[in-house]
């Protein structure tokens, strides 16, 4: 968990990233995030209750409903729902099937998300796991390209 490689990878490899409790709130993490991501080619599933338009992408009301391919889970929720967006981000990527060689399926749990049970639960389901790192941190830090 928070390989240098890994993380270099899901930055870099990955095309759409679903945000569970990403709303229309540019005073929120969750959004600041997406629009960076957004910046960096990335395609964004904001993923809340509301299914509202965050970003100009329409939303879904779970990862159930994302009808794109995703590639990583960025959970934007408090730790304490960290289990439960580890739960279904696993039962999403299962039904993708068998994980092709070099395809990311990954979840990225911000600074201040901790849980290591849910984190141990997506990692022992052959997901790649990030916990407690920013995405622009890292993409900073790793120097990838703008």
């Amino acid at each position: 968990m928070n390989d240098e490689a890994v993380i270099r990878r899901i930055l870099t490899a990955s095309t759409t990233w679903a945000f569970v409790g990403l709303r229309d709130n540019p005073g929120r993490t969750a959004y600041d995030m997406a629009s960076l991501l957004q910046t960096r080619g990335k395609t964004i599933v904001p993923v809340h209750p509301d299914a509202e338009t965050v970003l100009g992408e329409p939303g879904v009301a779970s990862l159930a409903e994302a009808t794109a391919p995703v590639h990583v889970v960025g959970g934007y929720r408090r730790s304490r729902h960290a289990g439960q967006v580890a739960d279904e981000a696993i039962a999403m990527f299962g039904a993708y099937g068998p994980r092709a060689d070099g395809e990311v399926r990954a979840l990225w749990f911000p600074l201040g998300v901790i849980d290591e049970d849910a984190a141990r639960r997506a990692a022992d389901a052959g997901l790649d796991v990030v916990m407690d790192r920013c995405p622009a941190i890292e993409w900073a830090r790793l120097g990838l390209p703008r």
